[in-house]
């Protein structure tokens, strides 16, 4: 055999060898999954989602991604796919005043924190940005990938039904509902909100501000785009 052919045979083989390597690469799978429940000691008074000041502990369960302890979860998750999900995460807070001596440098607190994203398929989590949310008044329902709830504007004054879609880039709803003072009205601000699939409906049901209001939402769909492929041979 001549130098040329033994030099394409070389060639050939490493193309071969090459390829199953590739292919492997992007057919990696990622492991997401939810611990057991697990309760924490908890105080309401520290948490501005605290809504029970008789609560003495916390459900919380771990999110691991490939075995590892990615983020802490607390409540229900909801499938906005077969591959994305939802859920709130849990956050533990170092409470600790600059003042407080030495043994006390350390005072660790949980609290409800802001809803999160994660993607099954390649372990990717992402904080979702609910349009003015609040941890002290709104109480989130979904349906696909909307969000309603119950909003305060920025200046912590007027209440809102909100209704934000995951991937939008504005809320598809966003209407006043009353003025909001915090001393005068109970948490969480409006009771859950109840959709209707057709015509696609949402109610909002505030506690104290008034009467139940029902908005039509008229020609929406899913505007969430998921990771390609090639995404999943990330670590």
């Amino acid at each position: 055999m001549g130098s040329a052919a033994r030099a394409l045979l070389c060639v050939l083989g490493a193309a071969a060898f090459s390829i199953p390597a590739d292919r492997a690469a992007k057919a990696k799978v990622h492991t997401v999954v939810f611990g057991a429940v697990r309760r924490v000691p908890y105080s309401a008074e520290g948490d501005p989602a605290g809504n029970n000041g008789e609560e003495k502990e916390l459900k919380v369960r771990a999110l691991l991604v490939d075995g590892k302890v990615k983020e802490w979860t607390t409540g229900d998750t909801h499938d906005i796919t077969d591959r994305s999900v939802a859920v709130r995460r849990a956050l533990r807070i170092n409470d600790a005043l600059p003042g407080d001596s030495v043994e006390k440098t350390e005072h660790w607190v949980w609290q409800r924190g802001p809803w999160l994203l994660i993607d099954r398929s390649n372990g990717h989590v992402i904080a979702l940005k609910l349009p003015d949310f609040d941890p002290a008044v709104s109480d989130v329902t979904w349906f696909r990938d909307f969000a309603a709830y119950c909003g305060l504007s920025s200046g912590g004054k007027q209440l809102y039904a909100v209704v934000a879609q995951v991937a939008g880039r504005k809320p598809l709803l966003m209407k006043k509902i009353s003025a909001w003072d915090l001393a005068d009205h109970p948490t969480p601000a409006c009771g859950p909100a109840i959709w209707q699939r057709e015509p696609l409906k949402v109610t909002f049901a505030p506690t104290k501000a008034g009467p139940p209001v029902s908005y039509e939402l008229v020609g929406l769909s899913a505007v969430l785009v998921e990771d390609g492929d090639e995404n999943d041979t990330e670590n």
